[in-house]
């Protein structure tokens, strides 16, 4: 990897969030990738965060553990990530030396952890009761009872059984789904009083607690009111209801990605699919299905205050993918790039070349047609085993 600063040129402006994509998940050797540049995005460019595609609130612990020492190395990396994250060598190389470098200095120069996730996992959504009742017990340690929209008992009643919000079968039929039952309706309307209150008082809100707190009443704000229209979608029987499940998840990691950089400069790092610019597509089975990403709500917010680097690989053997054919972006870098470079995409002639087929499910070559979308591409000739 080259120094943050040759990255930095070879965009069109300074970003407030950088956007590193990875074409596959699991593998180590793209994360070490991703620890190097943001060690020298920190040193070199004065960026504070790093936000992975992973829980947003199982990374509070994380970011816990980096700014303030609590808890211990063992006991974040095993509860403060998900899909399995935490178990990889690289993700804790990253938080070891988070916490090395936030040791002895001042609360602002912190760099900070977020995960920009969600509360998925491959079963399906959690169920809403750890948000809203974090939300609800901030605002009434604070706030006269009058203001709040209802009590914690209430609450409880309306939330019920959490094994009901989270049957895995509910990801496929409908029917298994409470999102649309009386109970999560009247969740969702407490849901947003509760998120328009904690606006509305928010300079004595900061005041009286700290923005720390406040920012994360704020998280559990937009996972509360988000979970809750995700867990609505669940139960829909019409033909948008994987295209809009797809698309709220999304719309909840922009959210988390906007709120992370208002720290100051944030590298996020997930697959390329989240961070693209242009619309997110699959077939699924006979449906197309089409949302805007992540990374292109962010961009339409931010401008060009948002970069993205897209992550293409040349081969993964030990999956089955193998050397690209020279008619693919992947091949025509591992013909003419070094191991591990970055190449900007707009000096990639692309008119003749055509979308690489992977071999194996769980990676995604890029797409020629798109490619002026990235502002670089990152190229790893050859992914080892690990």
């Amino acid at each position: 990897m080259t120094s943050a600063h040759d990255v930095m040129t070879l965009l069109p402006a300074r970003p407030r969030l950088l956007a590193l994509g990875e074409p596959t998940h699991g593998e180590d050797a793209l994360l070490h990738l991703r620890n190097e540049l943001f060690r020298r995005l920190v040193e070199q460019e004065g960026f504070l965060t790093i936000a992975i595609e992973s829980d947003c609130l199982l990374g509070l612990a994380v970011d816990d553990y980096v700014t303030h020492g609590t808890g211990t190395l063992d006991e974040v990396m095993e509860h403060g990530f998900s899909h399995g994250f935490g178990a990889s060598a690289a993700n804790r190389e990253l938080v070891r030396w988070m916490r090395a470098y936030n040791e002895g200095r001042p609360s602002a120069e912190r760099v900070r952890f977020a995960g920009c996730d969600g509360p998925f996992e491959m079963t399906g959504p959690a169920s809403p009761r750890r948000v809203v009742t974090a939300l609800h017990a901030y605002l009434a340690a604070r706030l006269d009872t009058d203001l709040l929209p209802c009590s914690a008992q209430t609450l409880d009643r309306l939330l019920g059984r959490d094994d009901a919000w989270t049957d895995p079968a509910a990801t496929m039929d409908p029917s298994r789904s409470i999102g649309r039952s009386a109970e999560a309706g009247e969740l969702r309307l407490i849901a947003g009083d509760l998120a328009a209150l904690l606006e509305a008082q928010t300079p004595y809100l900061i005041a009286a607690s700290s923005r720390d707190d406040w920012d994360r009443a704020r998280l559990h704000a937009r996972t509360a009111t988000g979970l809750l229209l995700y867990h609505f979608w669940m139960a829909d029987t019409s033909p948008g209801r994987m295209p809009r499940l797809m698309g709220q998840r999304d719309a909840m990691m922009a959210a988390n990605l906007l709120a992370a950089v208002e720290r100051g400069p944030a590298l996020v790092h997930a697959h390329n699919r989240h961070l693209q610019r242009d619309k997110s597509a699959i077939q699924l089975g006979e449906l197309p299905l089409e949302w805007w990403s992540a990374g292109a709500i962010a961009s339409a917010h931010l401008g060009d205050a948002y970069a993205f680097l897209a992550t293409a690989l040349g081969t993964i053997r030990h999956q089955g993918v193998d050397v690209p054919s020279p008619d693919t972006v992947e091949g025509l870098l591992y013909e003419n790039a070094e191991d591990s470079c970055v190449v900007d995409a707009r000096l990639l002639d692309t008119a003749r070349l055509v979308p690489r087929v992977s071999p194996w499910y769980g990676y995604l070559p890029l797409d020629p047609a798109t490619l002026a979308e990235n502002d670089a591409v990152v190229f790893v000739k050859d992914v080892p085993r690990t």
